[in-house]
């Protein structure tokens, strides 16, 4: 019985894109469901059937909930379902900790800068119908719910599928939890499916190539969907980047910032930080007054915390509002002097310049990203305006030459001084002309219609 139920479920999951209370597909779908209860009611739970359901207290219901939110994403259980099992549980399970892979190309349908590699929309409907009907087929299916960010209102909640106890072993610390009713209740949640043993079909089916032998991601920003074959489980910015570029649009439309930044603290102090991923490599210092080593921030009128999980305590998850916003460039004219107070206008001026050395990273922001980076420098505009920070700016070139990173660590704590270190430049004024030009020509040349509050 079970086995004629997937066969069902796995045919009509996919018949069509019309709401599901109107569809034939979505009545086969309720009889085929009604049936699975049934025949999993007779049969007696087991102490590993316990393991299916959310927490020991909850009842029955919650596995067949679970199992009618699945198969409306098109995957079948098909013997057992495992639900946010503990570091013990996935590790009876025979999960095993993996170093972390490199090398794992990411497709992405949906980003807004137009540098990641594509896939189109009838690649990824292909694919995730494979991946959906590969995990259907397997005896053990594995899910962890989470979430990206925090608080509560401005988050993304996540729900990971996966034919593998080792793949949930590693995303597991990736995300924060969430109560396990969230997901169900949540309008828009993101869903990664994973499919560890299923890379050279996929990849032969899409045409990928040999750059996918261990696996790829690809994500699909309009489905809120990510699916990682083969072991690209394993590699954590791969999965970070795609989890990113679904999360931002969510977190957005419920007033949160999605920002490419880094949280500090000092003492009682918090600094919302923005450099250049090589200048924060680079300097020691600044990982050890750092919340995560990851760049990515949701900053909302109720405060900040970084996207994903951190090294440091529950307790850091929230974080009140930034005591200062620091702005990190590098300018070897002499024109810029080593730190500068800001207007908010002029926060986000520099912010969507993101101005380094004669190169521009308009919003210090990587691919891929669903979002225009002159949308979000409205938003820090208006984020820096209303809640009054304190926003500065640090030039980390002297001379010719990056400062050090003990120098730039001093910087960056000045700002939280009620008077500023002394900063003088002594440039003709020509070359101050020339940077302010050089900044005009790249951002009307980009974007248009800049916002008159926003200037140099």
């Amino acid at each position: 019985m079970q086995n004629v139920v997937s066969r069902l479920l796995c045919r009509f999951a996919f018949a069509s894109s019309s709401p599901p209370s109107t569809t034939a597909s979505y009545l086969v779908l309720r009889l085929a469901l009604s049936l699975t209860r049934a025949h999993t009611i007779s049969a007696p739970l087991t102490d590993e059937d316990k393991e299916t359901t959310a927490s020991p207290s909850e009842s029955l219901d919650v596995s067949y909930g679970l199992n009618g939110a699945l198969a409306a994403r098109g995957v079948i259980v098909k013997e057992k379902v495992f639900h946010n099992l503990k570091k013990t549980e996935l590790l009876k399970h025979g999960a095993t900790s993996i170093d972390n892979l490199s090398g794992i190309p990411l497709y992405v349908r949906g980003d807004t800068l137009g540098e990641a590699p594509e896939i189109s929309k009838a690649q990824f409907s292909k694919l995730l119908k494979q991946v959906t009907c590969h995990i259907s087929s397997v005896s053990k299916i594995f899910v962890v719910d989470g979430v990206i960010g925090s608080p509560s209102n401005c988050d993304a909640k996540v729900r990971i599928i996966s034919d593998n106890p080792s793949a949930m072993l590693s995303l597991s610390k990736i995300l924060w939890e969430t109560p396990s009713r969230a997901i169900s209740h949540d309008s828009c949640p993101l869903t990664v499916y994973v499919a560890s043993s299923m890379s050279s079909s996929a990849r032969d089916i899409l045409g990928f190539g040999s750059q996918a032998s261990n696996g790829f991601a690809a994500a699909d920003v309009e489905r809120s969907s990510v699916i990682l074959c083969g072991r690209a489980y394993a590699n954590t910015n791969t999965t970070k980047f795609a989890l990113l570029a679904l999360a931002a649009p969510v977190i957005s439309a419920r007033g949160g910032l999605p920002l490419s930044a880094r949280l500090l603290l000092s003492g009682d102090s918090t600094i919302l930080l923005f450099a250049p991923e090589d200048t924060f490599l680079r300097c020691s210092e600044l990982h050890k007054v750092a919340i995560s080593s990851d760049a990515g921030v949701i900053l909302s009128f109720h405060g900040a915390a970084p996207f994903f999980q951190t090294t440091h305590s529950p307790a850091s998850h929230v974080i009140k509002k930034p005591t200062s916003l620091v702005i990190v460039m590098a300018d070897s004219t002499g024109v810029v002097p080593a730190v500068s107070n800001l207007s908010s206008g002029q926060a986000a001026y520099h912010f969507l310049a993101g101005y380094q050395d004669g190169k521009f990273v308009p919003a210090f922001l990587k691919p891929p990203s669903p979002i225009e980076p002159l949308e979000l420098a409205k938003a820090l505009f208006l984020q820096v305006e209303e809640s009054e920070i304190p926003s500065y700016l640090i030039n980390a070139n002297d001379g010719g030459r990056h400062i050090t990173g003990k120098r730039l660590l001093e910087l960056v704590k000045s700002t939280l001084c009620s008077k500023l270190p002394e900063s003088k430049t002594n440039v003709a004024d020509s070359k101050v002309r020339d940077l302010k030009r050089k900044y005009k020509s790249f951002l009307s040349g980009k974007f248009i219609n800049l916002p008159e509050e926003f200037y140099f």
